[in-house]
């Protein structure tokens, strides 16, 4: 039940995207169009999952208790390792989609919600399940904040009646500001 509670939270009570405001940066770039968000999310959420798992590992380990000093920096060392795991994998299989993502492939490395997610794993003192869940929970929750802001930002590049200066990013930011406040709604469920 545990884990059910931590994936339900982390997907929409505690969303990253929109809840902490983590991972904007990807959110506002990648969204144009809902196919490239999709394969932004497939790679994020590998990379968080295995990442959870793997710094949990790494922490439980080999850290504690005399090297939790190196924390960040050995987190940042495996997430660094599976984002070129992950890049060299779409470089051969999906090139249209590694030209799709562009710069923000490479880019996971520094989306401060993989360590984020990785680092709250640890301080929350979670089981190695417990950190797969969070790890899962967090990343479908981007994904399915990056494909929301994407399809709403497709209909919005539609529209005539948009202003000039508000198309873009600033539309985007707005959408997510909306979404945030749609996203609260589930802040007293699982708590």
């Amino acid at each position: 039940m545990e884990f059910i509670r931590i994936l339900f939270v982390t997907i929409f009570v505690n969303n990253y995207v929109l809840a902490q405001f983590l991972g904007i940066c990807p959110s506002a770039g990648i969204t144009t169009k809902v196919e490239t968000a999709l394969g932004m999310g497939a790679a994020v959420t590998f990379v968080i999952v295995l990442a959870s798992a793997a710094t949990w590992l790494l922490d439980y380990y080999i850290l504690q208790p005399n090297l939790v000093f190196l924390r960040t920096v050995a987190f940042i060392l495996v997430i660094a390792t599976l984002v070129q795991v992950v890049e060299m994998f779409l470089k051969k299989s999906a090139p249209g989609l590694y030209n799709a993502l562009g710069i923000y492939l490479p880019l996971i490395t520094t989306n401060c919600i993989v360590l984020g997610v990785a680092l709250l794993n640890i301080q929350s003192e979670y089981t190695l399940l417990n950190s797969i869940a969070s790890g899962l929970g967090a990343s479908l929750g981007f994904m399915l904040a990056i494909v929301l802001l994407a399809a709403i930002r497709e209909r919005i590049a539609s529209a005539e009646n948009i202003p000039a200066s508000f198309r873009g990013v600033p539309a985007a930011l707005v959408t997510l500001g909306l979404m945030s406040m749609a996203f609260s709604g589930f802040a007293g469920m699982f708590q």
